[in-house]
């Protein structure tokens, strides 16, 4: 991400070298009209400038994200930045070319569109980090029913005989389709269901059919009573 950052660097200094190279030496810019370097200019320019270095900064929120996940949600911010240095050009090239254009106007007009960027890239920040919230809390909640599946069904696999292996699946069966969510009130009998899927796991190394049954539907017995509860915290 931080490579890709640098990257982007290059292409936002080239921009602003442009834009600034257009400002103070391509005279006159529209024919008719020459640009003034009077306080109205210098209003219009400093918050186009300022524009570019909060745009910078959105870039490096996304880029900074941990992973491909995280920097989708941020790309807006990119976007409306880009936009808004667009959008402030604009406006502040036309207050320049503008004869006799009040500073006054030209730091109202800019200063607007400054604001109304900000807003929207301030709104995109908080949406994204309540949509990356909601997804950690997400993974949080449905870490105990993934990874007990992933290991009912390495258990599944690594059964001898083929009654210790059809157990095996009515055990990989229930967790599979159990509900993935979990909460704190389902601790204890998450716990219950962790140490019985451990003296499963050791019933099925010894390849006791008997003692592997027994287990698994106890196991099971557990794992229907926490889907129970699932549905009355719901």
């Amino acid at each position: 991400m931080k490579k890709n950052f640098k990257f982007y660097i290059i292409i936002w200094a080239t921009l602003l070298a442009i834009y600034n190279l257009a400002v103070f030496l391509v005279r006159p810019v529209v024919p008719g009209f020459d640009i003034t370097y009077d306080a109205r200019f210098w209003v219009a320019w400093a918050v186009v400038i300022i524009t570019y270095i909060g745009q910078l900064f959105c870039a490096k929120i996304a880029f900074d994200s941990k992973n491909n996940e995280k920097l989708f949600l941020n790309i807006p911010l990119v976007t409306y930045s880009f936009t808004a240095i667009i959008v402030e050009t604009i406006v502040s090239g036309i207050c320049m070319l503008i004869p006799n254009c009040p500073a006054w106007i030209s730091a109202i007009l800019c200063v607007i569109v400054l604001g109304i960027s900000i807003i929207s890239v301030t709104k995109a920040k908080i949406a994204a980090d309540i949509v990356s919230d909601t997804d950690d809390k997400i993974k949080t909640q449905t870490f105990f029913i993934k990874s007990l599946t992933i290991d009912a069904e390495t258990l599944m696999s690594s059964a001898k005989s083929d009654a210790v292996k059809e157990e095996c699946k009515k055990v990989y069966e229930t967790v599979r389709y159990s509900d993935p969510m979990s909460n704190s009130a389902l601790s204890s009998v998450e716990s219950e269901i962790t140490i019985k899927f451990s003296e499963l796991k050791k019933a099925v190394e010894s390849d006791d059919a008997e003692e592997v049954g027994n287990i698994a539907n106890s196991f099971c017995i557990l794992m229907n009573d926490r889907n129970n509860k699932c549905k009355l915290l719901k």
